[in-house]
Parts: C-alpha cells; sequence; structure tokens
C-alpha cells in the first residue's frame, strides 16, 4: 500500500512539475508577446501621426513628409518628419549606434559618449577658444537671457580666478560635470533651473516632462519605456539600452555644450530612439526626440518626432517666432535625414 502511495506521489509531483514547467514557459512567452507587440504597424502609426494619405506617394518617391505634433506650452517648437529608406530597420540603427546621430549633424563640433562609470575627465574635449569672445562672454555673465545657467552656477563663475589659463573652460566643464551627476541621481527633479535674472527661471525639467506625457507615441505603443522615462533614474524594461554623451554644437552662430540622454529599443518589428538633451547652453532651454524605424514594402519609415524648449518665441510677436521657429527646425530636419540616407549609401 506504501508503494502505491509512493508511486501515486511520485506520479504527483511530476505531473505538477510539468505543470509548473508549462506554466513557466507560457507565461515568459506571454511577457515577450505583449512587450513585442508594442511597436506599432507601420501603417497604424501612419494613420496615428495624422499623415495624409495623399502624402504617402511622396513618401515612396523619397520625399521628407511633415506633420503636425501638438504642443502645450507656449515656448515649445514642435515637429513631425517621415522618410522612406530602402533598407531595413536593423541598418539604420546599426549605423546610427556607430556613427550616432551626432555625426550627421553638420552644426556639431565636437562630441563623445560619456561611460557610466566616469569623473569630470568626460569633459576634457570641450573647451572655448583660448582668448576667444564666447569665453570672456561666459566669465561675465549674469542672469539673464543669454546663458543657460543656475543662480548656483553664476556664483561658481564669479569665484574662479578668471585669470588663470583656459578658465572659462574649466568651470563649463565643472558645471556640465555637476548636471550630469544630479540628472542621474534624480532625474528631472534633479536637472537645475536656468537663472534668467529679477526671479525669473526657466524650468527644462518641467519642459521635458511635459515632452514626455505628450508624446503620442511614447505613452500609446511603449507604456513601460515611458514610465521608466517619465521617472528616470529607475530601470528601463529589458532589452532596452541607454547612453550618455555630450556636444559642443553651434547654435546661431556660437558653440553651445549640451548633454544627452539616449535609449534604444531594438525589436523585429522595429526600432525605437528616444534622446533627451537635459542640458544646453544658450539659445534653448531642452529637447525630446522621438526617433521610430519601421519596416515598410521593401525598406523601412523612418519617423521623426521634435520637441524642442525656447524662451526665445515668447513674448511680443510670439506667433511670428513660432513661424519662423518652426521653419528652421524643418530645415534643420530636413538636412539631418538627407545625411542619414546619403550615409545609408
Amino acid at each position: 500500500m506504501s508503494k502505491q502511495i509512493k508511486t501515486i506521489e511520485n506520479g504527483f509531483l511530476k505531473e505538477k512539475k510539468f505543470w509548473y514547467l508549462l506554466l513557466t514557459v507560457l507565461e515568459l512567452s506571454m511577457v515577450s508577446t505583449v512587450f513585442s507587440a508594442n511597436m506599432p504597424d507601420s501603417m497604424a502609426l501612419i494613420q496615428q501621426l495624422g499623415i495624409k494619405q495623399q502624402d504617402l506617394a511622396r513618401l515612396d518617391k523619397g520625399e521628407i513628409v511633415f506633420f503636425n505634433v501638438a504642443g502645450s506650452r507656449g515656448n515649445e517648437l514642435t515637429t513631425g518628419a517621415a522618410m522612406y529608406l530602402p533598407v531595413e530597420p536593423s541598418k539604420i540603427i546599426e549605423l546610427i549606434k556607430r556613427e550616432d546621430l551626432q555625426s550627421m549633424d553638420t552644426a556639431v563640433i565636437a562630441g563623445d559618449v560619456i561611460p557610466l562609470q566616469t569623473t569630470q575627465d568626460a569633459f576634457k574635449g570641450f573647451a572655448f577658444r583660448a582668448g576667444s569672445d564666447d569665453a570672456e562672454d561666459f566669465l561675465a555673465a549674469t542672469p539673464g537671457s543669454q546663458f543657460n545657467l543656475s543662480t548656483q552656477e553664476y556664483r561658481i563663475i564669479r569665484a574662479i580666478n578668471t585669470a588663470l589659463p583656459d578658465a572659462a573652460s574649466e568651470v563649463y566643464r565643472k558645471i556640465l560635470w555637476q548636471r550630469l551627476q544630479s540628472y542621474r541621481k534624480t532625474g528631472l527633479k534633479g536637472v537645475a533651473t536656468y537663472d534668467r535674472g529679477d526671479g525669473v527661471e526657466a524650468n527644462p525639467g518641467a519642459e521635458l516632462q511635459t515632452a514626455a506625457l505628450e508624446s503620442k507615441v511614447l505613452a500609446h505603443y511603449f507604456p513601460e519605456l515611458f514610465k521608466a522615462w517619465l521617472n528616470y533614474p529607475v530601470a528601463f524594461p529589458m532589452g532596452v539600452g541607454e547612453t550618455f554623451f555630450w556636444s559642443n554644437r553651434e547654435v546661431q552662430g556660437s558653440p553651445t555644450a549640451i548633454l544627452v540622454h539616449r535609449v534604444m529599443l531594438s525589436e523585429r518589428g522595429g526600432d525605437l530612439i528616444l534622446t533627451r538633451q537635459f542640458y544646453a547652453g544658450h539659445s534653448f532651454n531642452s529637447n525630446q526626440l522621438v526617433v521610430v524605424c519601421l519596416p515598410y514594402r521593401s525598406g523601412s519609415l523612418v519617423f521623426y518626432e521634435n520637441r524642442n524648449f525656447t524662451d526665445q518665441v515668447t513674448g511680443f510677436g510670439s506667433v511670428l517666432k513660432h513661424f519662423i521657429g518652426n521653419s528652421m527646425a524643418q530645415s534643420e530636419i530636413s538636412k539631418l535625414l538627407k545625411n542619414l540616407r546619403k550615409s545609408l549609401k
């Protein structure tokens, strides 16, 4: 009798292990299916972004098609663009990983990846030209609209010995390092405001929070990533890679330091690139860029959603300033996408 009971128990345990294993496999496959299903179909995204049916023929010819991206802030410039490329999404992403979008931006003077484990030396490639007007203006900076600096950062500038060689570059590297550390530690909450003088401040952290919340693509198709992006530094979902880098880019005729956080997600159904410029030295406050590459016909459709925040489009003549700003943004995006196409040939 005891042997029979033991046999039954062993059989039950084997069966229990089998069903447990089966349920585990099913759970894992369901998680994988749900996550990969987030990548949208190209035609569904075309419809959601409001790209008109008559523009599809223009896309097939390789033309860049612009679409409307709604914004809610008075200092926000938004632009959407789409372009067809006769290569599969993985090749586009491979190129961007290897060369990066910065290398296709002809206005970038210098830049580099910032390792996750790093020191202030990560910014040694950033420098003002010794004795240049830009360096002198920076050392003489006061709260206002010329530079994007916090009240504390203006104090740091006033406290340094301006007679030291390369003083402007040294103090700027320190500021960049502190801003990077603060963002990595507490995310958007750690992004210091810009002191505009007379008690007025610009808040790039709040702007970038708005940009994330208003992105239809992120919230609708990538809910897990959307939550992590909004609440960084919480962990990103499995399969999402992140990179930090800095660039020295010519903006409105003057070089400016920019700090960038980029995440990438690759799935069988396409690829997503998400970048956040959480610091810019002047001219604009912050920027969010969403790029989605999806299979389409014998190649890929690249969707480009750009949200730029700048105080230069507010105040008197705001409507005209927005029109000019959006036109300039479309021109810059056209150059970037055309350079991307050239690099893939």
